[in-house]
């Protein structure tokens, strides 16, 4: 095989998007097509730093109520890929429908409207046909990122002007005084304190929770006009602040640390990181591990984010109902990549590991007949505009990169993708990784010269927490040949048929 992959087959350029949805009929129940009177509203729930920790996900130690309800009332979605492990870009490649290599963002430092001005994002879509697109919370990476997407200036409380807040959230005395002495000595640190924070105060006293207030202020003056409204919440990430009510639901003594706090057997340098974005704040050691118990309120305080975050979703989906929306409203939670917490030796995202590009998503369709079911399809973040533009009736831009996830909905168990693809940077080296149904391929390509650099191959048959490299093992030997043979033909090959 030829050992130096030609990455361009695997770039994702903006000339060749599909839109696969135009292969398929409408379904029964989509939207203008199918002669509804009214436009179908469009709530977009984004969650940061969330991955598939939840009771709907089989994870029961977490208590995520009102999560696990929509979930009852859609489709959940078992095997969904973020396209990059980090906010801006991931964030990018879902709201313009490009994947990292055509949009050229591949970090946080890129607005999308800096690299790719001429493309129609998913809000400016819905603006474009009569839809008031609203931006609560964190939606794009940059706050004000994609101005002529929305109908009025993104809210985000807790941010100047709008908000009081100082830097993360932090309200307790001890934490502000923290922050206050860890950014005096280290001036570029601005804005962090402790990693996490338990305030006795009401849940609209966080960010998260007076963003809440503002969208359901917004519902009500909405409830008469086709609205797509992007809810962005800020916690699960860092720093772990939520009301003290939240951590009081879960007991220190249950909280079970990673059991495969190891970097993974023959796994390349490229693949890990040294989680700087934690070590970044108060308390957290610059080098080496963190002790048992700090790793323990560190999961205490990602667990009670989660629970608090939920509580305000409950709010939205209370709201829907009250004003009688729900069944005119297609909704859809989505975390914007997944998190690590101790396994792998690592904290936090930046990698192509299954625990940072495996991420939750469900989808709820007015009418749908596949409500409470589960879908194991591989899907992708760049599915998701096709996706809410088929389930509203709209045209498909023809730049899309993803194709429509509406088929799922009458069909979970239908023949779907051959693959998800994500990617990450280190350098002047970028990691292509692949996931199939039974495996996780990767090359860490030179971008100077298409080099490949190293592999890796996790089989999660027999190893689904991804702890050894098996690329170099001789009995995978053609499964390796096989899957760089995909890989190079990139994403256009691995759509359903």
């Amino acid at each position: 095989m030829d050992e130096h992959i030609n990455r361009r087959s695997f770039l994702f350029t903006m000339a060749g998007g599909v839109a696969l949805s135009a292969l398929h009929p409408a379904v029964s129940f989509g939207g203008e097509r199918s002669g509804a009177r009214r436009k179908k509203n469009v709530l977009f729930i984004a969650v940061d730093d969330l991955r598939p920790q939840l009771g709907c996900y089989g994870v029961k130690e977490i208590i995520s109520p009102n999560i696990d309800r929509l979930a009852a009332r859609g489709l959940l979605f078992e095997r969904t890929y973020c396209q990059q492990s980090v906010c801006g870009p991931t964030r990018a490649s879902l709201l313009s429908g490009l994947r990292p290599d055509s949009s050229k963002i591949h970090n946080n430092n890129t607005p999308v409207r800096k690299a790719i001005p001429h493309i129609t994002t998913l809000p400016e879509h819905f603006k474009n046909n009569g839809y008031e697109t609203l931006s609560i919370g964190k939606i794009y990476h940059h706050p004000d990122d994609d101005r002529q997407g929305w109908s009025a200036k993104p809210y985000r409380a807790g941010t100047f002007p709008e908000g009081a807040w100082k830097g993360r959230g932090y309200l307790t005395e001890e934490a502000v005084a923290q922050m206050e002495k860890y950014n005096k000595a280290n001036p570029k640190m601005q804005g962090r304190g402790p990693a996490f924070e338990a305030a006795d105060v009401a849940y609209s006293a966080y960010p998260d929770g007076a963003n809440t207030d503002h969208a359901i202020k917004e519902l009500n003056r909405l409830k008469d006009k086709p609205f797509f409204m992007a809810m962005g919440l800020y916690k699960p990430h860092l720093p772990f602040n939520a009301p003290k009510k939240y951590w009081d639901k879960y007991k220190p003594e249950d909280i079970k640390l990673a059991d495969n706090p190891f970097v993974p057997k023959d796994a390349p340098s490229y693949a890990m990181t040294n989680w700087g974005e934690l070590r970044n704040y108060y308390g957290i050691p610059k080098k080496g591990p963190c002790s048992d118990e700090l790793a323990r309120q560190l999961i205490h305080g990602y667990y009670a984010c989660i629970t608090y975050i939920d509580a305000m979703i409950g709010r939205l989906l209370d709201e829907l109902d009250r004003l009688k929306l729900s069944d005119n409203t297609a909704i859809i939670l989505w975390g914007d990549h997944g998190w690590k917490l101790g396994e792998h030796a690592g904290w936090c995202k930046h990698t192509n590991f299954e625990l940072d590009t495996h991420v939750p998503m469900i989808l709820s369709v007015p009418g749908m007949r596949t409500a409470g079911k589960r879908t194991k399809a591989l899907t992708e973040y760049v599915d998701i505009y096709p996706t809410l533009s088929e389930a509203c009736g709209l045209e498909l831009p023809a730049h899309l990169e993803g194709c429509s996830m509406m088929p799922l909905l009458d069909d979970p168990d239908r023949s779907w993708k051959k693959a998800a693809f994500s990617q990450y940077p280190r350098g002047k080296v970028m990691g292509y990784s692949m996931r199939t149904k039974r495996f996780r391929y990767t090359e860490w390509q030179d971008t100077r010269t298409n080099k490949v650099m190293a592999r890796e191959l996790y089989d999660h048959a027999k190893d689904p927490q991804e702890n050894v490299n098996a690329a170099a093992e001789p009995q995978y030997k053609q499964d390796v040949q096989r899957l760089a043979r995909m890989l190079a033909q990139g994403w256009r090959a691995a759509m359903p048929k």
